[in-house]
């Protein structure tokens, strides 16, 4: 069983990666305005940004959440002149972001939650403004390989693609996706960045996402288009990963397997929203890989590969083929948290209850989040003190332990005083203990806190136009 009711945003950015580390999708999930939060969330924002003052994109992001809060307090009905004048105080800040991937995905993320907030066109475009130009403009600026990480060398144009993910879903939102092929053909060039891209990991992760949303923008066709198949030929660069001897580096050790499934999970969802069936049999059998893959890869991988796992295959419409008791599945998947230490470090352990709390939700399976669960997660932090990584890297289990959180209802836990933080609240604690200048995991926490933000602009707010428009089940999937 699925949650019922999914949007097609969450069917198609339903897992963490992709919103609170690329942007895209935030807000999900929305809920009535609740004032206790906002209040908490303008401190929390205040205090960040009081923390590390140098940081531009923190700054930026402060602005955003405020604006999203101011319009979410009165109920949508902000007066224009205030909205301009708060929207032009976040361009101040998001001009004075130096790297141009992040100045591109925060302009992105603001296009998507003012296109959320339903706010005048004419506050985007108009008055001297067009910030969809401007947006699509700076990824012109991203150079390849300046991801500094354990990765170096493996990504080529991979933030550039992924800028373009995030810059056409903006458009998307805002109905301008014909700009994107009116003259200089952008789809078309963000498509042929995929040769750009040697990891087979990064070019079947981030591509999977530019494919899905060329089909969700009407864009199907360049996807075939001059002779190429761009999610064939992804599929088969997936197949040479052991001839090109590039496997993705983790901070701890991980399976072969857990660098292959990965990104063939996120293209098997890219093959649904094609509605392309013979992509499944390409080459060979790709569900038959799947299953072998995931009975390769280690318990505590496959918490955070179970949700991709359930994605793909309901929106294939093959879940209850390949895992006919999905309860008992998920039940077992989700009682893993009794073995898992989160505080054992920051990535493994550090994001797998997230990922968990987000799966039983996603399946609607809410009770078997215990309060034990909450609790152990919630206590975690502090144990990151264990090595310098860890505590440099605190901010990437935190962002993810706040956007699970506050879907699950339980923010609030985070805003409480806790004797494990010497009587301090968690969210506190946590910034106390970041360093006075920017770190490179920082901007999670920025994109979590929008996102909980945006997520109050009314528990009835519907899908925007670019979402109501696309259908996953168009006669060649059935959803099960």
């Amino acid at each position: 069983m699925i949650r019922p009711g999914l949007t097609v945003e969450s069917r198609m950015i339903a897992t963490p990666w992709s919103r609170i580390v690329r942007g895209i999708g935030l807000g999900q999930y929305p809920i009535d305005h609740d004032p206790v939060l906002a209040a908490r969330l303008r401190e929390t924002v205040d205090q960040l940004a009081a923390r590390v003052p140098g940081d531009a994109y923190t700054s930026f992001a402060r602005r955003t959440t405020n604006l999203i809060l101011n319009v979410t307090e009165a109920g949508g009905r902000l007066p224009f002149p205030r909205l301009e004048a708060d929207l032009d105080a976040v361009l101040a800040e998001l001009r004075t972001v130096r790297n141009p991937y992040y100045r591109v995905t925060g302009g992105a993320i603001l296009l998507d939650a003012l296109a959320k907030l339903e706010v005048p066109r004419r506050l985007i475009i108009g008055g001297g403004r067009d910030l969809p130009a401007e947006v699509l403009a700076g990824v012109d600026e991203i150079e390849p390989d300046r991801i500094e990480d354990e990765n170096s060398g493996r990504h080529g144009d991979y933030e550039r693609l992924s800028a373009y993910t995030a810059a056409f879903l903006a458009h998307g939102q805002w109905d301008l996706a014909g700009r994107l092929t009116e003259g200089r053909n952008y789809v078309s060039e963000a498509l042929h960045l995929l040769d750009s891209v040697p990891a087979p990991f990064f070019r079947g992760r981030g591509g999977s996402m530019l494919l899905s949303v060329a089909y969700l923008l009407g864009y199907g066709e360049l996807v075939k288009a001059g002779g190429r198949d761009w999610i064939a030929e992804t599929l088969d660069h997936l197949d040479r990963a052991d001839e090109l001897n590039l496997p993705p580096a983790f901070p701890q050790p991980m399976s072969p397997a857990f660098g292959k499934i990965y990104p063939l999970l996120t293209m098997l969802n890219t093959v649904a929203m094609s509605g392309i069936g013979a992509h499944l049999t390409h080459r060979h059998d790709r569900l038959a890989e799947l299953r072998a893959l995931w009975g390769q890869i280690t318990p505590v991988e496959r918490t955070h590969m179970g949700l991709y796992y359930l994605v793909a295959l309901h929106n294939l419409g093959r879940l209850r083929d390949e895992i006919p008791d999905v309860r008992a599945f998920v039940t077992a998947l989700v009682g893993q948290w009794r073995d898992i230490d989160p505080g054992e470090n920051y990535f493994l352990h550090g994001i797998a209850y997230p990922y968990l709390i987000m799966t039983a939700l996603f399946t609607g399976q809410r009770e078997l989040i215990t309060e034990s669960m909450v609790d152990r997660l919630v206590d975690s932090f502090p144990s990151l003190d264990r090595t310098d990584t860890d505590r440099i890297n605190r901010p990437y289990p935190f962002a993810y332990a706040i956007t699970a959180l506050s879907e699950l209802g339980a923010t609030d836990r985070l805003f409480a005083p806790h004797p494990r933080y010497g009587g301090s609240t968690p969210m506190a604690w946590v910034i106390g203990q970041l360093p006075a200048q920017p770190s490179s995991r920082l901007y999670m926490l920025d994109h979590a806190l929008i996102s909980s933000a945006l997520r109050m602009r009314g528990a009835a707010a519907g899908q925007t136009g670019l979402y109501q428009r696309f259908r996953f089940d168009r006669g060649l999937f059935s959803v099960s």
